[in-house]
């Protein structure tokens, strides 16, 4: 009988790529995960890893392997809501990540609502870049989170994770306001354009320094893919992640910069000028494949789903 532990191993070295990177992970030894794979190799009666020096690689029938265990985590994941709801009142942690804007925005009124209904659940909140909230999930570290693509930067597939759409957001261009001030409240609007990259507003600052987040976040990829696909490079001037920091740069005349609409907050002021852009950043509710059903991550789901302010847009459905 093959071990679930051990498949659990199996499915972060596929992911991972690396048995370092999967014992850093999963807090054991580099060693304590090559013993319990090479266990796993008994168990299943064949090679499961190509070594090559210090590196591995999966067999064809390890990859097989792999497409088992998710369907089987899956499987634990659904008879784990059932027993938690045959038990009934919810109680104990919910670990939940969250990005910064989301967190400071929308978690808190989620977190009052869901503190009325189910006070005995401890809500545990840890701000993850969502880059990493898959490995988060699977390795158990989080039950729950929130994640944001951009139209620029879709969110590929992640096997063993489900995602739920919650809420859209505008984009726009933040841009220093022109001598003599900006419009009414530090806002301008953006004239139509045929498709998102194309937009007039990003190529019109295309010799402007720019203001970015930090390289190897979504944010950063976002402003540099629509750029390149409105036609130019970025020059990047600063590298920012506060979104409050990257529209005070802008209204020193630091840069330009795309922000999204949460991360805008209060009206911009008179030295900013926000041009919207035809762009949209996305949030989705993101869980491990059959917790959906569990009945604490069900009550964050819908805490989350009634603390979404109306003016943002609806999600839209899944494909």
């Amino acid at each position: 009988m093959l071990d679930v532990r051990r498949l659990r191993l199996l499915r972060e070295l596929a992911r991972r790529g690396t048995i370092a990177a999967v014992a850093e992970a999963l807090a054991f030894s580099p060693s304590a995960v090559s013993q319990q794979l090479t266990v796993l190799e008994r168990e299943a009666g064949l090679p499961l890893l190509e070594r090559t020096g210090r590196r591995v690689r999966l067999t064809p029938a390890a990859q097989n392997l792999v497409r088992h265990a998710d369907a089987v985590l899956e499987r634990l994941e659904r008879a784990d809501a059932d027993l938690a709801e045959a038990r009934g009142g919810l109680a104990g942690a919910l670990r939940i990540g969250s990005f910064p804007t989301a967190t400071r925005a929308i978690v808190p009124a989620a977190l009052v609502r869901l503190a009325r209904r189910h006070p005995g659940l401890e809500p545990m909140i840890s701000e993850t870049d969502p880059a990493a909230v898959a490995h988060a999930l699977r390795a158990g570290d989080l039950d729950v989170a929130l994640v944001h693509e951009y139209d620029f930067v879709p969110a590929p597939p992640e096997p063993g994770l489900t995602t739920r759409p919650l809420y859209g957001e505008a984009m726009y261009l933040a841009a220093p306001a022109p001598p003599g001030g900006a419009p009414p409240g530090g806002q301008a609007a953006a004239e139509p354009a045929a498709e998102p990259g194309q937009d007039a507003a990003l190529a019109a600052h295309r010799d402007a320094p720019w203001i970015t987040a930090t390289p190897g976040t979504l944010c950063h990829a976002m402003t540099v893919r629509a750029c390149l696909a409105a036609g130019f490079t970025p020059r990047v001037r600063h590298q920012v992640d506060e979104f409050a920091t990257v529209l005070a740069l802008v209204a020193a005349g630091q840069g330009v910069a795309v922000v999204p609409q949460l991360g805008v907050g209060a009206p911009a002021g008179p030295d900013v000028v926000l041009t919207r852009l035809r762009m949209e950043r996305r949030t989705k509710i993101a869980f491990r494949s059959g917790a959906g059903a569990h009945p604490a991550v069900a009550a964050f789901t819908a805490a989350l789903r009634a603390a979404v302010p109306p003016d943002l847009a609806a999600p839209r459905a899944e494909a």
